[in-house]
């Protein structure tokens, strides 16, 4: 009696660390991904900079093993949470593709740009 009721403990246990199966059947593709990314340039691109003070960068796209895949300039005057927004959105869908297609990349740390500059009215990477 004692094996069984220990049996149905160590069941009963085993089904408490069951993994859930996620709902989400969305399937990322790099079309969506292109067309987002678009969205969020052609949204950059609508403002304009006055000088290098006037940039800022943001961390854009995620790496399969962690960080960003790169860093967008953007000016100040653009509204800063719309864009923040956007990119999160960007984000979460690029980690999503990297686990769907079991993506590798180079693990090498990608460092936000060190100069900004304003150039003809638009932030640009400064080499």
């Amino acid at each position: 009696m004692k094996y069984v009721i220990k049996l149905c403990m160590l069941f009963v246990l085993l089904q408490s660390f069951q993994c859930e199966n996620s709902n989400d059947n969305t399937t990322i593709t790099p079309e969506q991904l292109e067309q987002k990314k678009l969205e969020i340039l052609n949204y950059i691109a609508t403002f304009s900079c006055e000088n290098a003070n006037g940039c800022n960068s943001i961390a854009f796209g995620s790496k399969p093993c962690g960080g960003p895949r790169e860093y967008l300039v953007y000016p100040n005057s653009i509204n800063q949470n719309t864009l923040q927004v956007m990119v999160n959105e960007y984000n979460q869908m690029d980690n999503l593709y990297n686990i769907q297609t079991n993506a590798v990349s180079d693990c090498m740390a990608v460092m936000p740009p060190s100069a900004i500059g304003c150039v003809n009215g638009v932030c640009t990477i400064i080499n």
